[in-house]
């Protein structure tokens, strides 16, 4: 059994995961460098950086750096996670699952959008963010999940259990193959097309596609990556703040035993020079407090 899991490969979970492997704990991450938000982007206000940088270029390398420290790493979202009093276990999206003595949750924190027609004006109207949250108002209503990632199949799935109707909308589904069948077998019906609206005045009465024809709903769903950091943080018994951050003190330590989190999960400002300096103490204490030693502000 590893002695620390890192849930994200951001910046912060690859930093943790440099300072924890070499501290000599063994150290396991799990999570896809594509989910962080410096995928994809230019980098030009980091420290040492001369111009525009690379983000992608920097995660990979980061990760390089990470493993040749020791680190372990799994290439897949976590869907669930549990606290048994004694160790934590994570469960991923093909079913596998790893257990250890402590964990650092860095899975940032998410702020995607579709930037749609009606998906503001709608937003706590029909709209939500969070499957999980919101299940109980849809009791025996039309819904519609919006999503590629593995948050969008395990919704899909959930709300199986809560709708009359379940339409996982979906151009191009990145999760895995088992909870592609797990969604399509609880029930949920997958639509190919592209959502150009949602439609309704003061309540969600539908979903519009450039490529498809338009469907009667009364909520939407929209999951557009791995599962939520308030998600997990309440699957091992952490109260999220009400904007989905997770309160941490100096050292990064959550309100539970054993867990950490840093990046931007622990709240603004969301900038790079803070997720690596609070990788760097998750990653510091959280390999102190499985060796049973002091902890280092």
């Amino acid at each position: 059994m590893p002695d620390i899991m890192i849930i994200g490969t951001g910046p912060a979970g690859l930093q943790a995961a440099i300072h924890a492997a070499r501290a000599k704990a063994a150290t396991v991450m799990i999570g896809k460098l594509r989910n962080s938000a410096m995928y994809g982007t230019k980098v030009e206000n980091y420290f040492g950086i001369k111009g525009e940088a690379d983000g992608t270029g920097m995660l990979s390398a980061g990760l390089a750096q990470a493993m040749s420290s020791g680190a372990e790493h799994t290439d897949e979202n976590v869907i669930s996670m549990e606290y048994d009093g004694g160790s934590f276990k994570a469960t991923t999206e093909n079913g596998n699952t790893v257990t250890a003595k402590a964990v650092i949750l860095a899975p940032g924190i998410s702020r995607m959008k579709l930037n749609i027609p009606g998906e503001k004006e709608l937003f706590g109207k029909g709209v939500s963010y969070c499957a999980a949250c919101d299940c109980n108002f849809y009791k025996g209503k039309r819904i519609a999940v919006i999503g590629d990632e593995s948050e969008a199949a395990a919704s899909a799935e959930l709300m199986t259990s809560y709708a009359s109707k379940v339409f996982w909308v979906t151009k191009d589904a990145k999760a895995s193959d088992m909870m592609i069948r797990k969604a399509k077998d609880a029930g949920a019906v997958m639509i190919d097309g592209k959502v150009s609206g949602i439609t309704g005045k003061d309540r969600v009465t539908g979903l519009t596609f450039s490529d498809a024809p338009a469907i009667e709903l009364d909520g939407v769903f929209i999951e557009l990556g791995a599962r939520s950091s308030s998600d997990l943080a309440m699957d091992i018994g952490i109260m999220p703040n009400t904007d989905g951050t997770i309160k941490v003190n100096e050292r990064c330590e959550t309100s539970v035993k054993g867990v950490y989190a840093c990046g931007d999960v622990t709240g603004r400002p969301w900038q790079i020079a803070k997720a690596v300096g609070q990788g760097a103490t998750a990653g510091i204490n959280a390999a102190a407090y499985v060796k049973g030693e002091k902890n280092v502000r």
